[in-house]
């Protein structure tokens, strides 16, 4: 059986904190493959356009032959599910072991996902520590297990572990301030990324 883990995300743009991540979790498990899902329509939040998304994920990932990145989500109409993206890529990838990537924070957020039963039931999970307000590893699995006992509580049952990165203290949030005051994002993102965010003029701030 085959071990394929999803990233999903907003990826705007994709940088070396997500890079490091994935690659953390080819490695850890190990995996055959990252299959990396840009949210179409991500909630709560604007994002610069999918297709813009896209082309950035491809360039930062096209040398590595363990990732790839997958349109699911394009002809998906409605609100967008986990549930849904696992179940379709397991129409691709037949008797595979399913893995899910996620932030410390997501996770946090798992007990209240739709068909959550199912989901935590399809795949196994690999949490990124997070730097945010001083937590180390320690809390950090201390949180997850707090996760593991709300889930338990509601009857499921969870499997997950930490993935061993380095605490990078990146985000796309800050790489978008950044081109936003004309800063230099160099070393922050793959060249080819920023040679395309620069090319596409995104995130600048045309006032200053």
């Amino acid at each position: 059986m085959r071990s394929i883990a999803i990233f999903g995300g907003t990826f705007d743009p994709v940088h070396w904190g997500h890079l490091i991540l994935a690659e953390a979790a080819l490695y850890q498990v190990p995996l055959e493959y990252v299959i990396w899902v840009p949210s179409l329509n991500p909630p709560h939040k604007q994002a610069t356009s999918f297709e813009h998304r896209v082309e950035m994920l491809q360039l930062a990932t096209t040398d590595n032959p363990s990732f790839t990145v997958s349109l699911v989500e394009v002809n998906r109409s409605g609100t967008s599910y986990a549930i849904d993206t696992l179940l379709e890529l397991s129409t691709f990838y037949p008797n595979t072991h399913w893995y899910w990537i996620i932030g410390l924070d997501a996770f946090l957020t798992l007990p209240r996902w739709y068909r959550r039963r199912e989901l935590v039931q399809m795949c196994d999970w690999l949490v990124a520590p997070r730097l945010v307000g001083g937590e180390n590893i320690a809390q950090s699995e201390l949180i997850c297990k707090q996760v593991e006992q709300q889930l338990q509580k509601q009857s499921y049952t969870i499997n997950w572990q930490l993935l061993h990165i380095p605490l990078v203290g990146l985000s796309s949030t800050i790489i978008r301030q950044m081109c936003g005051e004309r800063q230099s994002i160099r070393y922050l993102v793959p060249e080819s990324v920023r040679s395309y965010i620069a090319a596409q003029n995104l995130y600048f701030d045309k006032s200053k």
